[in-house]
């Protein structure tokens, strides 16, 4: 397989055009068979890094993400998809870039903030693997370190009703109503003098992403109906 770094560039023009052509169909989609609606999309920051940071409760959180934002987002997928091609161009254009399973999560943490430093979006799923039900499970503090480490802000992402669409488990997409809820970017707390940002000053954000969250997937359940 290719060099890593090469997954982790921006990209050449035909896979960023390749990308714009996958994201309509895909928000297509989700706009006729979900009936899927975002609120807040004007939050999204329309250059520079960000964490897009949703809660996760189906498989087409995932797509579903790419209706808040025409940039491109990225996501972190098992090396072991990136082996032949054409699954490499693919996954590739379409925003992936490889991480090997079971390695050390700092590594994964470190090709996360390259993709951040390049100025990327990145899309990371603070709950970890997808959860069941109406609250919001305890964050993991990947996102809020990454956002130390790459200065750059986190957009809360509320999804409601794509738990019923695609339940864990399930192999079919349901007609369900997706609604999305934008929440304001939070940004992350100033380094101190020596440069770093403290372990409780990441627990700090990681809470308040908590608070976010929750209520923001309080209102996308409700407008999901």
């Amino acid at each position: 397989m290719a060099d890593v770094d090469t997954f982790l560039a921006g990209g050449s023009w035909p896979s960023r055009a390749f990308y714009q052509l996958a994201r309509s169909a895909v928000v297509g989609f989700s706009r006729l068979w979900m009936r899927t609606r975002v609120d807040g999309a004007d939050l999204v920051p329309t250059e520079g890094a960000f964490i897009l940071a949703p809660v996760h409760r189906s498989n087409m959180d995932t797509p579903v993400s790419a209706c808040v934002t025409r940039r491109r987002l990225r996501f972190m997928g098992k090396d072991t998809l990136w082996k032949r091609q054409p699954y490499r161009w693919l996954l590739s254009s379409l925003g992936g870039f490889p991480v090997t399973r079971g390695s050390a999560d700092r590594e994964a943490l470190k090709r996360c903030i390259q993709v951040l430093e390049a100025g990327e979006p990145l899309v990371l799923f603070p709950e970890g693997e997808r959860k069941s039900g109406p609250l919001v499970q305890p964050l993991y503090d990947g996102a809020a370190y990454v956002a130390c480490k790459a200065r750059c802000p986190i957009v809360p992402v509320g999804i409601g009703g794509s738990e019923r669409v695609m339940p864990k488990g399930s192999r079919f997409i349901y007609p369900r109503r997706v609604h999305v809820v934008v929440g304001t970017p939070i940004q992350p707390p100033a380094p101190s003098a020596s440069g770093r940002v403290s372990r409780d000053a990441v627990k700090r954000l990681t809470e308040e992403l908590h608070e976010q969250l929750q209520t923001l997937f309080d209102a996308a359940q409700v407008r999901a109906g």
